[in-house]
């Protein structure tokens, strides 16, 4: 029993601090745009990350000029 004097004012003080982190992310726009990051993965550019080296397509040709 005497346990619950303790455990519930720690109950209390951990709910008050849940609420107040809540309140903190509404007013401070957390929850405003929830869809916005998923578009943005759905809609990337499809261009390459890594160029081509400078001239390979250089010897490509050269190569096809030459033959075999």
């Amino acid at each position: 029993m005497n346990i619950l004097f303790l455990l519930i004012p720690i109950s209390l003080v951990v709910m008050g601090i849940a609420v107040w982190l809540f309140l903190w992310a509404v007013r401070s726009g957390q929850f405003e745009d929830l869809e916005g990051p998923g578009h943005r993965i759905l809609m990337d550019d499809d261009d390459p990350l890594i160029p081509p080296p400078p001239g390979s397509k250089d010897r490509r040709s050269a190569k096809t000029k030459n033959g075999p």
